[in-house]
Parts: structure tokens; C-alpha cells; sequence
């Protein structure tokens, strides 16, 4: 991206106030929630602030957990890792319980095309590679798996309906732990700067 863009952009999130993500009237992280779905057609997401805490959620969201075994082709080493201190074991075999896709400069436009040929539960989307710090979004199709993603952050949608309204969100979704995988509105509004260009080309397509 431009730097003048980019300075654009933080200008826009500074003036504005509003650099916590737990602030109501942020716009930064729906915005890029919006562009992620439509882009990948898929209707929910969970933004992330790495890509560990992507699979973590992806798993979680299918209800996976300690003790359990996934199976999953072609995982790098360090998530292997990852997944055992999660307590979690890895068969190297299909079928993926997750895909992910790793966005940079050079693949950015194409995300739509290597959306549409992910064909796990649970897709991860790493935009680190974008340049504006570690992130990652996991999306899919089922609202339960969005819940649970969700409900695995603090400070995700339904602790922050709880802290709004004082009145528990979902008292039939209480995680055991919770982790700070929450997004900043800061990186969030950098991401919808970079994939803008990618909503407008894909707006004509069908």
C-alpha cells in the first residue's frame, strides 16, 4: 500500500477516538468482517490477532478441544506444536479440519478464487503477510462454530453484549478459559485499506 494511504487510514482511526476494541462505537472490525465474507461467501467471522490463535478458534468453533485428535495433511511443525500444548493430537490424513490460506501483496487479489476451492469446515485467513502485523480471521457457514470462536476471545461479541447491557449474552455458551486473541481496531482498518481494491473487483462478480 501507499504510505499515504496508510497514513490516511491511522489518521482516520486517531481522530476518531476509538482505539480499543471493546468501544462500542467501532466500525473498524465489522467493516472488516464485511469484506472478509464477501469475498470468501462465507457469512460468519472471527477476527484474530495471529494465526495460532486462528486455529485455536477454528478447532474450538467445531468443538474441538483436550483430548481430542484432528486430522489434518501437510501441518507445519510449530502448529503441531501449538495444538499439543493445546492437548490436542494431529493425524496427518484427510480430511482438513481447517484450510488456511496465507494472504500477502501477491495473492491478495486472488483470495475469492482460493476461497472458493477451500473445502474444510473452518477456513483461516492470514493477513499477516499483508504488513500491518500479526492477524487472521477464521470463517465458515456455522453460526454455532461462530459463537463458540467468539465466545472463546475476551472481549468477543457476546462479553461485550454482556458488559453493554450488564445482562449475560448467552448463559448456554460460558467458555471454561478465554484467551486475548481480540483484534485492534488499528490493524483492522489497515486490512479493510489493503483488501478495498479486492471488494471492488469481486463486486461484479456473480
Amino acid at each position: 500500500m501507499e504510505l499515504h494511504d496508510t497514513a490516511a487510514v491511522l489518521t482516520r482511526v486517531l481522530t476518531s477516538g476509538v482505539l480499543m476494541s471493546i468501544e462500542k462505537n467501532d466500525r473498524e472490525l465489522p467493516g472488516l468482517q464485511r469484506i472478509l465474507e464477501k469475498l470468501t461467501r462465507r457469512p460468519h467471522s472471527v477476527l484474530v490477532n495471529s494465526r495460532t490463535a486462528a486455529v485455536h478458534t477454528a478447532l474450538a468453533g467445531q468443538g474441538v478441544g483436550h483430548g481430542d485428535e484432528i486430522t489434518q495433511p501437510g501441518l507445519d511443525q510449530k502448529t503441531t506444536a501449538f495444538l499439543a500444548w493445546l492437548g490436542i493430537s494431529v493425524r496427518d490424513t484427510d480430511p482438513a479440519t481447517f484450510a488456511q490460506i496465507g494472504l500477502d501483496h501477491a495473492n491478495l487479489d486472488r483470495l475469492p478464487e482460493l476461497a472458493s476451492a477451500a473445502r474444510a469446515p473452518a477456513l483461516i485467513v492470514d493477513m499477516t503477510g499483508l504488513g500491518f502485523g500479526p492477524a487472521a480471521a477464521v470463517l465458515g457457514d456455522d453460526a454455532t462454530a461462530w459463537a463458540r470462536g467468539e465466545r472463546l476471545k475476551i472481549f468477543g461479541a457476546f462479553d461485550l453484549r454482556t458488559m453493554w447491557t450488564q445482562e449475560e449474552a448467552d448463559p448456554h455458551l460460558v467458555p471454561g478459559v478465554q484467551f486475548n486473541y481480540r483484534l485492534s481496531p488499528m490493524v483492522a482498518a489497515c486490512l479493510r485499506m489493503a483488501l478495498s481494491r479486492t471488494v471492488r473487483s469481486a463486486g461484479a462478480a456473480p
